[in-house]
């Protein structure tokens, strides 16, 4: 016997074992499963009535609130696929998602229906707007057409292989591409997740990742799943983050390197209060070995380093421990803890290629590019053939992310391919100088961009974010990362910021900076070649 595999599935046995358990904290609203599923019911009943079918798209701009959860289960569940976008972005980006997409209904927090307002005339194909949280002339209300519906509605069959969601890239040099995740994709990663990072009933997790992301990394399910609370935080801020981890008791949490960073470096205060034992995940960029090690050894929190893409729902790679790795030092481990690690048990295939498609050696050193074919791999990019088949070649999705292997076979990402800095003939990682900067006791955020050299042809150059109330020299700094690396290594200039620019899931965007520092070349600089 066969039944689809699906995140559909997780809703179904957590309405029969948890009904009466907590699911839902948002604020002052508070929801047992029993009230979230009923009201995922209606709006799943709503939904029809307001015209849309199986296979329609539906598009949803929302922080992390009970509205935009209630959509990870009321859109799929019949047959529409839902499209989470990134809520950060412009009124031109939202009406080209929305179009690109084909979206039929659009629901959208309160504070971006003004937006969305200034580009309505663009939106010819959708047939009804949603106000998520209070009205709006012309605009449906949320909570009335809630209150007004049945919890019947027509459930259709659903196949493992039809569409989920549509998640759009971050776009960061040409138009984000809608990744088409199936309900398979997302049942795997969730499956996977949970084997490698357990969760269970009593856990409460806490929403600090955009729901939007890669569908929350399928936390939206895999929460649900194993009957834990959902607690939604609709601004991630240090302070935010610290309080409901001691008011809600949250237990779980996913987070970018980035946030992480905001974190280790918030109020003094709350980190030496900090209830120890909290779990998390990290991914999305590679994070510095010296900040997994200031979380686990200053706060007593776990880290687990997982690895993926939009285009593989998201995990290929998870940092899992080993017995041996109890006898390295507290520094060793964080530096293990760093790498990306091996494949889920779920995940399919994973190995690193060089430019002929032969595994590289596993010596830590030899650099290839990640590729991966399995279970969670996309159906493909929506509506753009072209671009899929740029990626998906012989059976393999190339995931650009340039590689080492090492002997024990974990696998260590040392830079975009298109980041890779080279200079007078030598690689460079970015991430492996910005990991030595990140050791400074000065340094919170750094970013190491490859700039144009007459003689080099290539030089590491690093914006730096430095620590509230911490001074430093950009010569300094260059003369600790010379300490710490080969000299070629180290950046030969240094240029001083307030922040990084990042997307909307913490990445930085590297081009941002690159395009900054031409515009700056003539500037005058200090001795060291340091701007500052």
């Amino acid at each position: 016997m066969e039944i689809p595999l699906t995140p559909l599935e997780f809703a179904r046995r957590a309405r029969k074992l948890y009904a009466g358990r907590e699911a839902v904290v948002d604020g002052s609203l508070r929801l047992t499963y029993g009230q979230f599923f009923e009201r995922c019911d209606r709006w799943s009943s709503v939904l029809q009535e307001l015209g849309a079918r199986q296979g329609d798209r539906i598009a949803y701009i929302a922080p992390n609130t009970h509205a935009q959860l209630e959509s990870f289960y009321a859109v799929p569940q019949i047959g529409a696929i839902l499209v989470p976008l990134n809520y950060r972005l412009t009124a031109d980006d939202f009406a080209y998602l929305i179009n690109h997409s084909g979206a039929k209904i659009v629901c959208a927090h309160t504070s971006y229906l003004d937006a969305l307002d200034g580009v309505r005339s663009q939106l010819a194909n959708v047939e009804a707007f949603v106000s998520l949280e209070g009205p709006k002339e012309g605009w449906l209300d949320y909570e009335t057409l809630l209150a007004g519906a049945t919890a019947d509605f027509a459930r259709p069959a659903i196949s493992e292989t039809d569409l989920l969601t549509i998640n759009y890239t971050s776009g960061t040099t040409s138009r984000p591409k809608g990744v088409m995740i199936t309900h398979r994709n997302a049942y795997m990663n969730a499956v996977g997740t949970l084997l490698h990072h357990p969760m269970a009933a009593p856990d409460r997790y806490l929403w600090t990742l955009p729901m939007f992301h890669a569908n929350g990394w399928t936390f939206v399910w895999i929460v649900t799943a194993v009957g834990a609370a959902h607690i939604c935080l609709r601004k991630v801020e240090p302070v935010a983050v610290f309080e409901k981890i001691e008011h809600e008791g949250a237990t779980v949490f996913c987070a970018a390197p980035t946030v992480l960073i905001s974190i280790a470096n918030g109020p003094e205060e709350l980190r030496r209060k900090a209830r120890r034992g909290v779990r998390l995940l990290t991914a999305g960029a590679p994070p510095a070995a010296a900040t997994i090690e200031r979380i686990e050894g200053e706060l007593g929190w776990s880290v687990t380093h997982v690895y993926g893409l939009t285009e593989t729902a998201p995990f290929i790679t998870v940092c899992e421990p080993r017995p041996e790795h109890q006898h390295c030092s507290p520094k060793e481990q964080a530096a293990i803890k760093a790498r990306q690690g091996v494949e889920l048990v779920t995940s399919g295939e994973l190995c690193v290629v060089d430019a002929s498609g032969n595994e590289v050696a596993k010596d830590g050193m030899s650099l290839g590019e990640i590729v991966a074919r399995g279970n969670t791999v996309m159906q493909g990019y929506y509506r753009d053939p072209d671009a899929t088949a740029k990626v998906i070649r012989d059976g393999w999705f190339y995931t650009g992310d340039a590689a080492v292997v090492h002997p024990d076979g974990y696998v260590e990402i040392r830079d975009r391919l298109k980041d890779v800095i080279i200079s007078g003939g030598e690689n460079i990682s970015s991430v492996e100088v910005e990991g030595a900067l990140l050791r400074h006791e000065a340094v919170q955020e750094v970013a190491i961009v490859g700039l144009p050299d007459e003689l080099w042809g290539e030089v590491p150059h690093a914006f730096v974010v430095l620590r509230r109330d911490a001074t430093a020299t950009g010569e300094e700094l260059r003369q600790f990362a010379r300490a710490h690396l080969a000299h070629y290594k180290a950046p030969r200039g240094i240029t001083f910021v307030s922040e990084l620019p990042k997307t909307a899931t913490g990445k930085v965007q590297k081009y941002v900076l690159r395009a900054s520092a031409s515009k700056s070349s003539a500037a005058e600089t200090k001795p060291g070649g340091c701007s500052e």
